[in-house]
């Protein structure tokens, strides 16, 4: 399965390219609204600035997907910002990159360079969040057959949320969604043979 990840908090990181000053601010968002927003509220930040070029990835599966050059000449800034957001399976991410034009032109491959550079930077300033779906089951279980339980639950990709004791043992599993069909089909069995009980939440 292809994972898709994001940042937590905002991140920003600035450079020097041939005299010119490059911004690259990111952020988490949750639809195309809120990039839009980010992008209108980082422009409004940097008026004076060159250029406001930016890129954005929302959707479960990064499906959506939307660039702008800004004014510099076509292919070299949004798509760049695009593809370095891309190559790191991003989703729900939303980048700026503000220039502050130096006096100095790049050409096109230093335009394409310093844009997609700028971003790549700045995602690898911080680790990134990997975006799971997951479905939660809630599990009773004896005592007696706990250990059996847990020994199985580290087969799949997934974690114990929460655990209750007492005269059973109640757990709240969260398993990747891509297992969650076999995963039911195990705690079926062993419900179906009075070793357990369970419920999707």
């Amino acid at each position: 399965m292809k994972y898709f990840y994001s940042i937590k908090n905002d991140r920003c990181f600035k450079t020097k390219i041939k005299r010119s000053v490059f911004i690259c601010s990111l952020r988490h968002v949750k639809n195309v609204l809120k990039a839009k927003e980010f992008i209108s509220e980082i422009t409004s930040e940097h008026k004076q600035a060159t250029h406001n070029c930016w890129a954005y990835i929302v959707g479960e599966k990064g499906d959506v997907r939307h660039c702008s050059d800004h004014g510099e000449p076509p292919g070299t800034a949004g798509k760049p910002m695009l593809n370095a957001l891309e190559t790191y399976d991003m989703t729900n991410i939303a980048a700026v990159v503000t220039r502050y034009f130096g006096g100095v032109k790049l050409g096109i491959r230093g335009l394409i360079d310093a844009y997609n550079d700028t971003v790549k930077k700045t995602i690898e300033m911080d680790k990134l969040i990997k975006f799971v779906k997951t479905a939660r089951y809630q599990i009773e279980v004896p005592y007696i057959f706990n250990d059996t339980l847990i020994h199985h639950l580290k087969k799949f990709h997934g974690k114990i949320a929460d655990t209750t004791y007492t005269d059973i043992v109640t757990h709240i599993f969260e398993v990747e969604e891509q297992e969650s069909s076999e995963f039911a089909a195990l705690l079926n069995g062993y419900q179906n043979s009075g070793k357990l009980k369970y419920m999707i939440l």
